[in-house]
């Protein structure tokens, strides 16, 4: 018996493979009329570069071994590392701001649930060299561009926040611990509120301190809007927020003040809950979830201006996103919105009689080199079941050879969803529509 496939690991056969790889065609040409450039990166790095830079839970999960020269290489369960080493090497002659997109398989050891597989594909975009929040601005907006392009309109929102003010609030209620603060405050929605103030309470927050941060977090329900955004944040300002903190207030005034110019006043909240998990974010952070609050969010991502720093590069301000494929496709078919498989072909060739075959080959090929997917039937059919691969195929029309009442030189084109047919001259079969 023939081992099945790993666990956390899935097989993508036809109709699915093709339906990601348009998913995946329609997100690079967004990007792309963003002005954003794709960068590759290699598959396996060294571990190295995931002990310091992306946190302690990240290299926990990293698939880690040994190559043969006996050195720690894992692969890749993000791309954001990869990305500042190849940018350090690149510093002195390329031109800011960088604008760059991936798309790549990443691997986690992580516990497969909804949402999560140990093998899954992101599709980065970065930002590097623009120190304010037009960096921000431009990710998110072209965030929504790739989100619409791929049928997720009106599915999603925007939660942003920003971790200077969430440091701020941790420090006004008296946390003393910011990691377990931002853990503690990441599951609020995802614990009772007795052990979420117990979380709190091992980060320091005094007990009445505690039960304000509910109460706070509660009214800010599933999101600020940009209309209410600046009464919350001065509310919080008045109770006493350091300037650290208030800077952070001041960035996301200003961040939803260009956001709104983008559009995007509709599906942008501010959100004092998310925090973002990796250890380099240093400020603005956002994700993106379904607007019915189900399952884990499409795409996270946040400023991370001290990283290049990290990898011995010069300072550079840094902003970025990943958009993850699985949770991405689960928001899709809820939707009803996930492709079918590959674009559908334009032409297929049908022949009356067998020993056509080779002149439907040609036809093929001169369709096909003319830009028009084309095909034929390969296993010598008869036109009735020609008919139905072609309809299968979702071929648009089909081209048939050898009917005995057409014109001399000519072939007879079918559409295939009215079923009307005309004759057009074999020279001009082959141009595209």
């Amino acid at each position: 018996m023939s081992p099945g496939v790993l666990r956390g690991f899935r097989d993508y056969p036809p109709p699915e493979a093709g339906a990601r790889s348009e998913i995946r065609r329609r997100m690079r040409a967004a990007a792309r009329r963003a002005g954003y450039a794709e960068l590759e990166l290699p598959s396996v790095e060294s571990f190295e570069l995931y002990q310091t830079k992306s946190g302690e839970g990240i290299a926990a999960e990293t698939w880690l071994f040994r190559d043969k020269g006996d050195r720690p290489v894992a692969l890749v369960p993000e791309q954001t590392p990869s990305l500042a080493r190849v940018f350090v090497d690149r510093a002195k002659s390329e031109p800011m701001p960088v604008k760059w997109f991936t798309v790549a398989k990443s691997w986690r050891y992580e516990e497969p649930q909804a949402g999560r597989t140990r093998e899954f594909l992101q599709f980065n975009l970065d930002l590097l060299g623009v120190p304010g929040v037009e960096a921000e601005a431009d990710l998110l907006a072209t965030a929504a561009l790739i989100l619409d392009e791929v049928g997720a309109q009106g599915l999603y929102a925007f939660r942003i926040n920003d971790r200077a003010l969430a440091e701020g609030l941790g420090r006004l209620f008296g946390a003393t611990q910011t990691t377990r603060f931002f853990r503690a405050v990441d599951r609020f929605r995802k614990v009772p509120p007795a052990e979420f103030e117990g979380e709190l309470a091992e980060a320091g927050v005094t007990p009445d301190g505690a039960r304000e941060l509910v109460e706070r977090f509660r009214a800010a329900g599933a999101g600020i809007g940009p209309a209410e955004l600046d009464a919350y944040l001065s509310a919080l300002e008045a109770r006493g927020l350091d300037e650290t903190a208030k800077a952070g207030a001041t960035r996301l005034r200003a961040l939803f003040r260009l956001l709104e110019k983008s559009g995007l006043a509709d599906r942008i909240v501010f959100d004092p809950t998310v925090v973002r998990g990796l250890a380099y974010y240093t400020s603005t952070v956002f994700e993106a979830f379904s607007r019915r609050g189900e399952g884990r969010s499409v795409f996270g991502g946040g400023r991370y201006d001290h990283l290049i720093e990290l990898f011995d590069g010069p300072p550079t301000p840094a902003a970025g996103l990943a958009i993850g494929d699985q949770t991405l496709e689960i928001l899709l078919k809820a939707a009803g919105r996930w492709p079918e498989g590959e674009p559908p072909l334009d032409t297929f060739v049908v022949v009356a009689d067998a020993s056509l075959g080779p002149e439907a080959v040609k036809l093929v090929d001169e369709l096909r080199r003319a830009g028009v997917s084309a095909d034929a039937d390969l296993l010598g059919r008869s036109m009735s079941r020609q008919f139905r691969e072609a309809a299968r195929r979702r071929s648009r029309r089909a081209l048939i050879l050898g009917l005995k009442e057409a014109t001399p030189g000519a072939v007879v084109e079918r559409d295939l969803a009215t079923g009307a047919q005309r004759e057009v001259a074999r020279s001009a079969a082959g141009r595209p529509a």
